[in-house]
């Protein structure tokens, strides 16, 4: 183990199973983010005075370049149960802040608001003006939940911009309520 590992118990006896399971968890960690810089293990019985038999909760501090990862886990029965599924979260968020750090989650354009200022019917496609005062264009292709017919000069519209091959350009262009966010999924227009 690269990383310091720091482990807590609060009103839970010490015992060198326990200890060694979360030194082995703690390992493991490593196979899905290598730079863990440290991680703090917390366990603890919580006083709560109407529940009967003793429940674990389990905290994880891990430390990495640039960030802290904590997962809770609280009220399990069987502290191998809870530090099971502590572990467990830890390792997604790991393997999140990895993907993040290596580029490999794509941002989600934000949905722009604008209106059309020129059609050109019979070739199909039209400009958008942003409230910046760009001109982007789009093409009957582009149009989402609204035909070209039912688009005029003046039209409010919802659209996500995109690099194309002549310069900025707007797609998923759409007038209602919602807006169509691709594969099968809408983004709530903001009010």
């Amino acid at each position: 183990m690269k990383f310091q590992l720091q482990i807590t118990t609060r009103d839970v006896p010490h015992s060198e199973a326990l200890e060694n399971h979360i030194r082995q968890k703690a390992e493991k960690l490593e196979t899905f983010y290598s730079n863990i810089i440290g991680c703090r293990v917390v366990i603890e019985v919580p006083h709560k005075h109407k529940h009967q038999g003793r429940v674990f909760d389990v905290r994880l501090d891990i430390t990495v370049p640039g960030k802290e990862l904590v997962v809770t886990r609280e009220a399990d029965e069987d502290v191998y149960v809870a530090l099971r599924d502590a572990f467990g979260a830890a390792k997604r968020q790991l393997e999140d802040y990895g993907r993040r750090q290596r580029g490999d989650i794509k941002a989600h354009a934000p949905v722009m608001r604008g209106k059309v200022v020129r059609l050109i019917a019979e070739e199909e496609y039209g400009f958008i003006e942003t409230p910046d005062g760009q001109e982007l264009y789009f093409h009957r292709e582009n149009l989402a939940n609204v035909n070209f017919d039912q688009l005029a000069a003046g039209s409010e519209v919802q659209f996500l911009e995109d690099i194309g091959s002549e310069g900025y350009q707007a797609k998923r262009v759409s007038t209602g309520k919602r807006h169509a966010g691709g594969e099968g999924e809408g983004e709530k227009e903001e009010e």
